[in-house]
């Protein structure tokens, strides 16, 4: 076993083994997924050997205590393993003495109290209002139907701040589109927003240009060959329309919904009332666009202010 480079009982030399088979039969785990654990568990055993001194051994795993784990961690920040790789290694170790645990062969009870690094959410990305126009409005609101389709469904993304999968699941008999919109999101649950004309009108000109007549009950967005559009096509339809007005690296069907989000709050919008419109459960979830909001009024204002420019 290759990826432990450390000094191993043959107790613990089988266990691994019969772990790596476990993996790669019972789990089925991705080429990927097993070279990670294999080598995020020797990296362990191998700081093991290093910290307790010696051989490592199946007994020698079961005295761990939560002291070793957090020792392990620290030595891994200190060679310069962010978040995300620190908590993806623990995950390997987990897994592997869940196993050890599980078929009776050894228990660690140190690793138990020890909480996963937790990994800080990036702020969503929003469009600039003038990039999210800029977008709509290069594709030509009096193309042909595919056209027609993209556009409309920038706008159902951008002027209702639908989830890509809630636009696309809107069907036939939703358009022509009435002052609000029932929406079902996340959960099954149901919310309501409002639609502005400019969504129902480019809903409506897609509508007629359909060159196939849709029972009611069917997707009303519709890929090149008439079946209901595949999620990755709009995306791909998205970066394509990127590149070619040079918009935004983030602007994909997702960012139009931040900006929906980000665009209102600047505009004056009661928190609870996006919450409301985005059909978030949590109000906390809904707060994170105060802080896209606070970090673009810092930005401002270090490039703005005479005395933020010292």
């Amino acid at each position: 076993m290759a990826e432990t480079a450390f000094a191993a009982a043959p107790d613990l030399a089988q266990a691994l083994a019969r772990w790596r088979r476990w993996l790669e039969s019972e789990k089925q785990a991705s080429p990927h997924t097993l070279r990670a654990y294999l080598a995020d568990v020797g990296r362990f055993l191998a700081f093991v050997a290093d910290h307790r001194g010696g051989q490592v051994s199946l007994n020698g795993l079961s005295g761990l205590g939560l002291t070793d784990f957090r020792a392990f961690l620290a030595r891994r920040a200190a060679e310069g393993a962010g978040v995300g790789a620190r908590a993806r290694g623990l995950a390997g170790i987990r897994n592997f003495l869940g196993f050890l645990d599980r078929e009776g062969i050894v228990h660690v009870g140190g690793l138990t109290a020890l909480a996963t690094p937790k990994r800080r959410k990036p702020l969503p990305r929003p469009l600039s209002e003038a990039d999210a126009r800029a977008a709509i409005d290069g594709i030509p609101g009096d193309g042909d139907w595919i056209e027609l389709r993209d556009r409309a469904l920038l706008v159902l993304l951008y002027g209702c701040g639908l989830r890509l999968s809630e636009a696309l699941s809107l069907t036939r008999g939703q358009v022509p589109l009435g002052p609000r919109l029932t929406v079902t999101g996340k959960g099954r649950k149901q919310r309501q927003v409002p639609v502005l004309p400019v969504v129902a009108e480019a809903l409506a000109a897609y509508a007629a240009a359909l060159p196939q007549a849709l029972p009611a009950d069917a997707a009303i967005f519709r890929g090149a060959r008439g079946g209901p559009l595949n999620p990755a096509v709009a995306e791909k339809a998205v970066r394509d329309l990127r590149r070619l007005l040079g918009l935004p690296e983030h602007m994909t069907p997702h960012a139009f919904r931040h900006s929906y989000a980000t665009h209102l709050l600047k505009g004056g919008a009661d928190l609870r009332v996006i919450q409301e419109l985005l059909g978030h459960a949590s109000l906390s979830t809904t707060q994170v666009y105060t802080e896209v909001e606070d970090s673009r009024l810092l930005a401002v204002y270090r490039v703005a202010h005479p005395r933020a420019r010292r």
